[in-house]
């Protein structure tokens, strides 16, 4: 119980500090931390110095970052939980502190990280594997899903067909009159991932291609909708259907992305 009081931090404090070194000289500045949340210097340092510690620990030792958080530090399986995204998000260096990302709370980026390592991480287990290693066959793979392109017009029409009476009208004109933006900057995403770089900026790019349905009015409601579809009509297409193994890995990305997409989203 003591252990885990200790051990537990404050969202918002988090917030701030992801995406930094976990540096002594970033120690040193935690006061404009504390300035921001209103939490006490003291304490911030404390969660700060938590973070490094745990990070130090588990950051070499393979397999589950979870289950290797509960098993050194006694803490909860849920704090163990809300460790593991911090030390997934330092250990890919995701791009954390770019403007776009702000309204991005740490619940948010804990549930876009569990969806990731769930689904985009290697789930062999063994001494050469870690949970903070992204499955590299899998996002080679993706680089096919570029077929879908071709396969636009097909697309389009499933997706339409399954949402006309579930969406708003005005989201249902912006899909018709848009549905090539949004396939392409999602597919083409979808092809780059394998490079570190695209990893890093994923969640920019996941903010960039929000900005497109921002720009339609787009509702929170109609954007799951859409997702929902736009992944379960292409299962449908003979590219996808007559070929298991790139079904699968678009599920696995679609799985991710829809899951993001939704969280991160914010209405105009």
């Amino acid at each position: 119980m003591l252990i885990e009081k200790y051990y537990e931090f404050d969202d918002d404090v988090v917030r701030e500090l992801l995406g930094k070194k976990l540096s002594s000289k970033n120690r040193k500045d935690l006061d404009e931390v504390s300035e921001k949340t209103g939490k006490p210097l003291k304490s911030c340092r404390r969660q700060f110095d938590n973070i490094k510690r745990v990070y130090k620990m588990v950051e070499e030792i393979p397999g589950s970052i979870m289950e290797n958080i509960k098993s050194s530090f006694y803490v909860s399986d849920d704090l163990a939980r809300k460790y593991a995204s911090i030390v997934f998000l330092a250990a890919i260096r995701f791009e954390t502190s770019k403007k776009k990302l702000n309204t991005m709370t740490f619940p948010a980026w804990k549930r876009c990280c569990e969806a990731i390592m769930v689904q985009w991480t290697y789930k062999l287990t063994g001494p050469e594997y870690y949970d903070t290693e992204m499955d590299k066959e899998f996002l080679l793979e993706l680089r096919e899903l570029k077929v879908l392109l071709d396969r636009e017009k097909e697309h389009k029409q499933l997706v339409c067909i399954t949402l006309k009476p579930m969406l708003l009208q005005k989201s249902y004109l912006e899909l018709d009159a848009n549905f090539r933006k949004y396939t392409g900057a999602i597919i083409t995403l979808a092809a780059t991932l394998h490079r570190s770089r695209d990893m890093k900026n994923l969640f920019v790019e996941f903010s960039l291609i929000l900005d497109l349905f921002r720009t339609g009015n787009w509702t929170s409601h109609d954007l799951q909708q859409f997702f929902n579809a736009y992944s379960s009509c292409a299962g449908e297409l003979d590219v996808l259907r007559n070929d298991s193994g790139l079904k699968s890995c678009w599920e696995k990305f679609m799985s991710v992305v829809g899951v993001c997409m939704v969280v991160m989203y914010s209405p105009p």
